[in-house]
């Protein structure tokens, strides 16, 4: 039986921020006190009065495994996000082929097991046709079912409003969307295409694909919703419009429609696309100013729900072409937790709210079984933080497949220095334990 004490924290846990210690029995929490436990133990971390918080759940991201290893893959994603401080994550349909049966769900469940250096779980895909399979998911086994109410990386549109009634009358499970009309955006498409021609400036991405196309598709994502009572979870808001539709007047777990902001939404904006091109072009697009501050501020008042990274890796080969052939999506998992640490350095966060966004609030939101929060019992899923160790982004310290990331060049203040997963020391200031394997998340029904 394993033993490891971390003592001389600064923890961080359901509002609240204390120096402690936490003692970890068997892959689980046994203890966590003010102060100092007295116990042996096989491992002792003295952390030094850096933060010791829960591991960050990430409930969006695209690992690309299988059919598109050349962006990424399960293996070394799970290593960047162990060494970003994010423990668990939740995976996307939206690879080749389309995850959309059961027994595709399976088989990447089966890599994971295998491959991921993090605590795993996957959506289930729901197309205009595969209603039969959507409903026999395991709601105990698997964290949702996901709708592409817009194209984006894949062809997974679910764009017939009968396919769109049926899954939300007959799903008991929490849906999960992406967001944004398609015949706005064609429409918007044609007309760039006629003034342009193939060569659209990246600045008209987010004209393109508009906040009109963002509130429209979740408008009716959460008029179906109440319709039939449906548990939905709208991801990446990208729009102050889009922020009307949700409420912060319920306990989040009783809300049956939630949503997410993703890391760049709250970072960067339009004024970005000058310095940095394709490398943020995302769907939704990053948008104005004044949509990014709305977000941020409707994260911390709780209507919206959770943040996360919608980590989506291309190669700079696939970026570097003009507006209509370059992919959307980008590398983020990594550098989520320092960029939240430097939002904190700028007043804009507290280090509590990024605990709760990031952790505590995703485990409520899909109602991951003991995970998400520093509470005995649980499974011991830990990132110490450094506050005051500053480090530029380079490719000699980027971990994705990829080997780029659109922080290039950025001083974060703070850094990871240490991640546990199930308790195992998996990250270790620049080391990592390749024999850790994560589990796979279970939830409660």
């Amino acid at each position: 039986m394993k033993r490891t004490l971390i003592h001389n924290a600064r923890i961080v846990n359901e509002g609240k921020t204390f120096w402690g210690s936490v003692f970890i029995e068997d892959g689980k929490i046994a203890e966590v006190k003010p102060g100092n436990i007295e116990a042996s133990a096989d491992l002792t971390l003295d952390a030094q009065n850096n933060y010791l918080l829960p591991g960050l759940i990430d409930d969006q991201v695209h690992f690309r495994e299988p059919g598109l290893t050349h962006k990424a893959d399960i293996a070394s994603e799970s290593r960047a996000a162990v060494a970003g401080g994010t423990t668990s994550f939740m995976e996307m349909p939206n690879t080749v082929p389309n995850t959309l049966t059961q027994t595709l769900l399976e088989e990447k469940y089966m890599r994971a097991a295998s491959t991921s250096m993090a605590n795993y779980s996957f959506f289930m895909g729901g197309s205009n046709d595969n209603l039969d399979e959507v409903l026999h998911t395991d709601p105990r086994k698997v964290c949702g079912i996901k709708l592409f109410m817009g194209s984006s990386t894949g062809n997974m549109l679910v764009d017939n409003r009968r396919s769109l009634e049926a899954i939300f009358s007959r799903c008991q499970m929490l849906i999960a969307t992406h967001c944004e009309d398609e015949e706005t955006i064609r429409l918007n498409m044609q007309r760039y295409r006629a003034k342009f021609g193939e060569d659209v400036p990246i600045a008209c991405h987010p004209l393109i694909r508009s906040a009109e196309a963002c509130y429209k598709s979740s408008s009716l994502a959460v008029e179906l919703a109440r319709k039939y009572n449906t548990r939905l979870h709208v991801l990446h808001i990208s729009t102050s419009k889009e922020l009307e539709l949700f409420g912060n007047t319920l306990p989040l777990a009783e809300k049956r429609i939630t949503s997410e902001a993703c890391i760049h939404h709250i970072w960067f904006s339009d004024k970005d696309y000058e310095r940095l091109g394709n490398r943020i072009k995302w769907n939704p697009a990053v948008k104005t100013e004044a949509d990014r501050d709305a977000i941020l501020k409707a994260l911390l008042d709780n209507r919206i729900d959770v943040l996360a990274t919608d980590h989506a890796p291309h190669t700079l080969e696939e970026k570097a072409n003009t507006y209509f052939k370059a992919p959307s999506g980008g590398p983020l998992v990594q550098h989520a937790l320092v960029a939240l640490f430097e939002l904190r350095k700028q007043g804009k966060i507290t280090i509590e709210q990024i605990a709760e966004k990031t952790a505590h609030s995703v485990s409520t939101c899909f109602k991951i079984e003991k995970r998400g929060f520093l509470r005995k019992g649980y499974h011991a899923d830990l990132v110490l933080v450094n506050p005051d160790s500053p480090w530029t982004v380079d490719t000699s310290n980027i971990y994705y497949k990829c080997g780029w990331s659109p922080f290039e060049g950025a001083t974060f203040s703070s850094r990871v220095t240490h991640t546990f997963v199930n308790g195992k020391l998996v990250y270790d200031q620049g080391r990592f334990d390749d024999s850790v394997r994560g589990e796979r998340l279970l939830f409660e029904v």
